[in-house]
């Protein structure tokens, strides 16, 4: 029996043909960048450190982590984590938990007592940073790892800003503020506590720059008529009071003007302060409440009542006017001319804040729009050595784009004493959930945190939601897809049927041999991250 001409080859016979020769196009190896690190306020290499965590080793995680942000036990408990919103792995059944493992490592960091890396020499420049809150604290972490002298100058009495004022305990303990904050005076940070900066002209004589990182703690406040024994309080002066030897007393019934998260955190606040109703006033729907989903389901779940579609147009003692409102078709709520009472002890008006500004009267060249101070791609203002972030710019208020304005001014000021200009790097095209065989990825549901029971969230300032231990937070940075880079699978060694690709070795990834590769594509199609590339060959 004749075989086949196929059959009859040896070994090593495909390897004695250049079937590279036979290609239009060729496979490439790149790197992409993932959805949640480009998600990410704070720009935290997502990606890189879960690959460490995944590993168990978390305080290579941890390091890598606070390389972009410094507060990530902080970080785990208070951001809105948009990186989970981006997350691939939601198309496939639910995002990665991010958000959880990166509070697991901040944890993990405080109760092992690991430290910063030591500073480097110092520059001889020296930064004034008015403010210590999360973009001021972010900012001076960042210069000091640069070897400049940092003194911050705050206001108050306590370093944190609105991570501390803002922010009730059941949300963020402050022993975990506090340490972190800690952590970063201990890289030779100088705070200086009940220091009010005036003007800042003045108080930039001798240093180099300054940044202005001063949070919007002035609460904005509406036109509602109210009788002389009318309670009226503003959430803001609330939740700073909170802070104090002793709690407000708002009585039994207390209603919250406004629909964002300050308003669910100050109607929380007042049941835990023996409130038998909170009633939240909203003037849209739900819908349309810029207060996030899940906040205010716990505020539900807590038994804080919302009044949708509702505007006060009148505030006296124990009562208020409350108008009813409709929507026009452009979404905006419009008066109807329905009136009603309702019972309340206290008004708590959380309709926004703004930020001081009179430290800046006197400064030349600086433009002021809508409240906020205008600054150029550099965080620089229109005065030289003055740059500004956080609540202080036009931008989403939340700590972790305030940290994220911290870091990249602090990489402005840097370069800016340097006297050069600082370049980020150019970003790799997106990995998006096109690019991704999920086949390969086994199913594997998100590890859902512990909550602390309703009654006592009503009742104490205990911490609500729990964080994970090391098997479920191991289990939960083991869910992340390596979106765009690879992770060394074999796929592309084990699929190719040219024996073009070369293992390079652990760590090191693989390499084509273009001599044998055909063009095939197979490799590219069975690489579970979209790690290889087709291109067009050069003629």
């Amino acid at each position: 029996m004749i075989k086949p001409f196929a059959i009859t080859l040896k070994p090593g016979t495909s390897l004695s043909n250049l079937t590279g020769t036979w290609r239009t196009e060729r496979p490439v190896y790149l790197d992409r960048l993932p959805p949640c690190n480009n998600a990410c306020p704070a720009g935290e290499n997502i990606q890189g450190w879960l690959y460490h965590a995944e590993s168990g080793d978390y305080e290579q995680a941890w390091r890598m982590l606070v390389e972009e942000n410094p507060f990530p036990a902080v970080m785990g408990r208070v951001c809105y984590h948009p990186c989970e919103d981006q997350c691939n792995r939601g198309k496939l059944d639910s995002p990665v938990g991010i958000n959880s493992v990166e509070r697991f490592l901040g944890d993990e960091a405080i109760r092992r007592g690991w430290k910063f890396s030591e500073p480097p020499d110092s520059s001889g420049k020296k930064v004034l940073i008015v403010g210590a809150g999360p973009s001021g604290l972010s900012a001076a972490y960042h210069l000091a790892r640069m070897g400049h002298g940092v003194e911050i100058q705050e206001a108050g009495p306590m370093a944190g800003g609105m991570m501390r004022f803002g922010i009730p305990k059941y949300r963020l303990p402050r022993d975990v503020l506090d340490a972190e904050v800690k952590r970063i005076l201990d890289l030779g940070v100088r705070l200086r506590l009940n220091s009010r900066v005036e003007n800042i002209s003045a108080s930039m004589q001798g240093f180099d720059a300054a940044f202005l990182a001063v949070g919007a703690h002035i609460a904005k406040r509406a036109f509602i008529p109210a009788g002389d024994a009318a309670h009226v309080v503003d959430a803001v002066s609330l939740l700073h009071s909170m802070e104090g030897e002793e709690r407000p007393m708002l009585g039994r019934r207390v209603v919250v003007y406004g629909g964002g998260n300050t308003a669910i955190d100050v109607a929380r606040t007042a049941r835990r302060l023996g409130a038998t109703d909170a009633i939240i006033v909203y003037r849209r729907t739900r819908e349309k409440m810029p207060a996030h989903d899940f906040e205010v389901e716990e505020a539900l779940q807590e038994g804080v009542m919302i009044k949708w579609l509702s505007a006060i147009r009148q505030a006296d003692e124990g009562q208020l006017t409350v108008e009813k409102m409709v929507l026009d078709d452009k979404g905006m709520p419009q008066p109807t001319g329905e009136f009603e009472k309702m019972e309340a002890d206290t008004l708590v008006l959380a309709l926004g804040q703004d930020v001081d500004l009179t430290l800046l009267e006197g400064v030349p060249n600086l433009e002021i729009r809508n409240g906020t101070v205008q600054v150029s791609g550099n965080m620089m203002t229109g005065f030289p050595g003055l740059f500004a972030g956080g609540d202080m710019v036009m931008s989403e208020r939340s700590v972790t784009v305030a940290a994220g304005h911290g870091k990249k001014a602090a990489r402005h000021i840097d370069a800016y004493l340097r006297g050069a200009a600082y370049e980020p790097h150019s970003k790799h095209e997106l990995a998006d959930f096109g690019k991704l065989n999920t086949w390969y990825y086994s199913d594997a549901d998100k590890t859902v945190r512990p909550m602390l029971d309703i009654i006592r969230r009503q009742t104490s300032f205990d911490e609500v939601q729990g964080g994970l231990n090391e098997s479920n937070a191991l289990f939960e940075a083991r869910r992340c897809m390596s979106c765009g880079n690879c992770f060394e699978c074999d796929n592309c060694y084990g699929v190719c049927p040219d024996n073009a690709v070369i293992k390079l070795g652990p760590g090191k990834r693989f390499k084509f041999n273009y001599d044998y590769c055909k063009g095939c594509g197979l490799c590219a199609a069975e690489c579970p991250c979209g790690a290889i590339k087709m291109v067009p060959e050069e003629i």
